[in-house]
């Protein structure tokens, strides 16, 4: 039956490939990405970069990145030549073929032979909706999965855990790969992952919890809580809702900056101090741009408005109150049972990955960097459904997209979006050696956590192999 498949796959590729031909026969343009798209998809080092060095010399000082890029996407498929294609430009839909996402290849040459490319590029896009992908039931779902797991795991695509459950209870739960290659230990449903920018839906929560006891109000400003903030115009102009929804032009704190302080930034206090001087880069409410900085001031908020250390907080008032035993923000520097080390290609042999120790920072911040389970993560998930960490009205509030964010997918803390006609809830994290998600399909009664000790988007992808097919009811 594979081999059916794979020949099956095969003939629709080579018929697809035709169809295009015949869209654009033979066009300076079309030969020149058919070869780009052969030598991309063979994965030789050497060949691409010689195809590069004479077509493409730019992106041939970067060898190294694209066979990253290539290692991430596992070459692509081609879907689409569209219409506006032209002699000497091709645009083209493929599709990666680990994962469900979308690209569009724009390739333009010289008109005169022998055709040298002037002009490349691909950029990710939502999946067309002429490609769409069919709803499942949950068995085929969970034997697609399983399938897709166990190949990804197989090669070095995958290690972490993932948990899919319906209506609260699991249906499908496995670990994979190793939390420490040194030692060679085995990950299992137990062991904790940082989660990145996921601590934004605990800071969220927290946030909403004080506006919901009337400790602060969502259109107070920075200033109210931090009335010695350093630059007066932050201060004044940017309020609890800005932060939260990353309009308040606050930025980002990641950047050369922090590398070189890294292991100074202690406290969220430190945080301030290094850059609490900083202008504005925007009017506040008037764009929106992903602000780190922004999650970490509201972590002294909620410090000034409950009395309490951020920590102190979202333990005593998330994380008990959720059942969540494994989640927490501890230092690096702390003994933490069954830790997983991260592994990144970020700055290690081409193909090979390294420990991400030297990245990361002295403390997960209420912008990201804690560490949990896919259980734990679950257990957060209803106990916010079932409105034990905020009622009815706030948790709303909390979940659903705001005006003025992109799409208005953006939340407070969550990312609220359709997938496949699905309404999900929830929010990622990633960073070096790192990648998380959780999502939250009330419709259909089901929540996909993953968990994963290697860069982005080894976790997102899985999230979005599940999302993209499930069950509708």
């Amino acid at each position: 039956m594979r081999a059916f498949r794979v020949l099956l796959f095969s003939l629709l590729f080579y018929l697809c490939i035709c169809c295009a031909a015949q869209t654009s026969p033979q066009t300076p343009a079309a030969q020149q990405f058919s070869a780009w798209l052969e030598v991309f998809n063979r994965g030789d080092r050497d060949a691409l970069l010689a195809f590069l060095q004479k077509n493409l010399p730019d992106r041939a000082q970067n060898i190294d990145r694209e066979m990253n890029f290539r290692r991430t996407t596992g070459g692509f498929d081609l879907k689409k030549i569209e219409d506006t294609s032209t002699p000497t430009k091709l645009v083209a839909l493929v599709q990666d073929r680990d994962s469900d996402q979308f690209g569009r290849v724009t390739l333009e040459v010289a008109e005169a032979e022998p055709h040298v490319i002037t002009s490349f590029g691909i950029r990710a896009i939502p999946r067309p909706a002429e490609f769409p992908i069919p709803h499942l039931t949950q068995a085929d779902l969970i034997t697609a999965l399983k399938t897709k797991l166990q190949r990804e795991s197989a090669s070095g695509a995958f290690s972490g855990d993932v948990l899919l459950a319906s209506h609260g209870k699991p249906v499908f739960s496995e670990a994979y790969g190793l939390a420490d290659r040194e030692s060679k230990t085995v990950n299992t449903l137990s062991t904790r992952f940082r989660i990145g920018s996921m601590n934004k839906m605990f800071t969220a929560v927290a946030t909403l919890q004080l506006a919901q006891q009337g400790k602060l109000s969502l259109d107070d400003p920075l200033g109210k809580f931090l009335p010695d903030y350093p630059n007066k115009d932050v201060a004044a102009k940017v309020t609890i809702q800005h932060l939260l929804t990353h309009t308040g032009g606050t930025g980002d704190f990641f950047g050369p900056e922090f590398d070189a302080h890294r292991l100074e930034l202690r406290t969220l206090q430190d945080y301030v101090k290094l850059y609490g001087a900083r202008p504005l880069r925007f009017e506040p409410g008037t764009k929106w741009e992903y602000s780190n900085y922004g999650f970490l001031l509201l972590g002294l908020v909620i410090e000034k408005a409950s009395g309490q250390s951020y920590y102190d907080y979202v333990r005593d008032h998330i994380y008990k109150p959720a059942g969540m035993t494994s989640t927490a923000s501890d230092p690096e520097d702390t003994n933490v049972p069954n830790r997983s080390t991260g592994y990144t290609a970020m700055g290690a042999a081409p193909g090979t990955t390294r420990p991400n120790t030297d990245t990361l920072p002295y403390r997960g911040t209420s912008a990201g960097g804690g560490y949990s389970t896919v259980e734990d993560l679950l257990h957060f998930a209803e106990a916010l459904q079932q409105n034990k960490l905020l009622n009815a009205h706030y948790t709303e509030l909390l979940t659903t997209g705001k005006p003025g964010t992109p799409d208005n997918t953006y939340a407070f803390g969550f990312e609220d979006r359709k997938v496949n006609g699905i309404r999900c809830f929830g929010h990622g994290g990633g960073a070096p050696g790192m990648n998380g998600m959780l999502q939250i399909c009330p419709g259909p009664g089901y929540v996909i956590a993953v968990l994963a000790n290697l860069d982005p988007p080894t976790a997102t992808r899985v999230s979005d192999f599940v999302l993209n097919r499930l069950p509708e009811q």
